[in-house]
C-alpha cells in the first residue's frame, strides 16, 4: 500500500510541474500587452470609429484621416508615427517592432534604435535600419511610392531589388507615367516642368517676340552691323 501510494504522489507531482511548465512557455509566447496613443487633429477614424485625443491606439488598428486632418500616435520607447492628411494606414507593433501599411496618402515615422521598423505599400517595402534610429517619410501617390530619409538610413525593396536611402535623399517605386494620374514633380521623378513656370503658349510667344527682334535689328544694322547674341539679349553694334 506505502509503495501504491508513493506511485500516486510522484505522478501527481510530474502532472503539476507539467501544467506549470506548459503555463509558463505558453505566457512567454504570449505578446506583451504594447498600445500607444494618439493625438488628432480634425477628423480622425480609428477602426471606423471618431477619435480623440490622448485615448488609447492597440495593434492592428486602421487610422483614416481626413482633409487637412492628421494623428500622431506615440509608442513610448518604441517611436512615433505621425499620419498627414487624406492618409490611410494600419499600424501593428509589439515590444521591438513597428509595421504599418499605407495605402494612401502620407506617414511620417520615427523609430528608436533596437526597434525593427518597416512600412508597406502597393509598390514597394521601407525597411529602417534597425542599428540606429530613423526619421523618414513614406508617400502614396496614385500609382507609385516616394520615401524621403531625414535621418538615419533606410531600404527601398521593391520584388528583389534593395535600394539604400540615405539621410537627405529620397528614392520612388513605381509607374511614374501611368495614365490618369497627376505629374510628379519631385526631383529626379523624370517629369519635365515649364521652364520659369510658363506654359507652351506663353513660351512660344516669348520665342516668337525673340525671332522678330533679331530681324528688325538685322534690318536695322544693315549688313555691316555686328549682331551678339547671349542672355537673350539683342546687341547691336553703331554702323561704321
Amino acid at each position: 500500500m506505502l509503495g501504491k501510494n508513493r506511485i500516486k504522489k510522484y505522478i501527481a507531482l510530474l502532472t503539476v510541474v507539467a501544467i506549470w511548465c506548459v503555463t509558463s512557455m505558453v505566457a512567454l509566447a504570449a505578446p506583451n500587452n504594447v498600445s500607444g496613443d494618439i493625438t488628432v487633429t480634425g477628423q480622425v477614424t480609428v477602426n471606423g470609429q471618431t477619435a480623440v485625443s490622448n485615448s488609447t491606439v492597440i495593434s492592428g488598428s486602421v487610422i483614416t484621416t481626413g482633409a487637412n486632418s492628421s494623428a500622431v500616435i506615440s509608442l513610448g520607447k518604441l517611436g512615433k508615427i505621425e499620419i498627414l492628411e487624406d492618409s490611410n494606414f494600419t499600424l501593428r507593433f509589439t515590444d521591438n517592432s513597428i509595421t504599418g501599411i499605407l495605402t494612401q496618402g502620407k506617414a511620417r515615422i520615427s523609430n528608436a534604435a533596437g526597434i525593427a521598423t518597416s512600412v508597406a505599400t502597393n509598390d514597394a517595402t521601407t525597411i529602417a535600419d534597425a542599428g540606429q534610429a530613423n526619421n523618414f517619410l513614406v508617400e502614396v501617390e496614385c500609382s507609385h511610392t516616394h520615401v524621403d530619409t531625414v535621418s538615419g538610413l533606410v531600404t527601398m525593396r521593391t520584388g528583389n531589388n534593395d535600394k539604400q536611402v540615405a539621410a537627405g535623399t529620397s528614392a520612388t517605386a513605381g509607374n511614374l507615367s501611368q495614365t490618369g494620374c497627376k505629374p510628379c514633380v519631385r526631383p529626379g521623378s523624370g517629369v519635365k516642368t515649364p521652364v520659369l513656370g510658363l506654359g507652351a503658349g506663353a513660351l512660344a510667344a516669348i520665342l516668337i517676340g525673340a525671332g522678330v527682334g533679331i530681324g528688325t535689328a538685322v534690318l536695322l544694322g544693315g549688313n555691316d552691323s555686328d549682331i551678339s547674341i547671349g542672355g537673350g539679349t539683342v546687341v547691336v553694334s553703331p554702323v561704321r
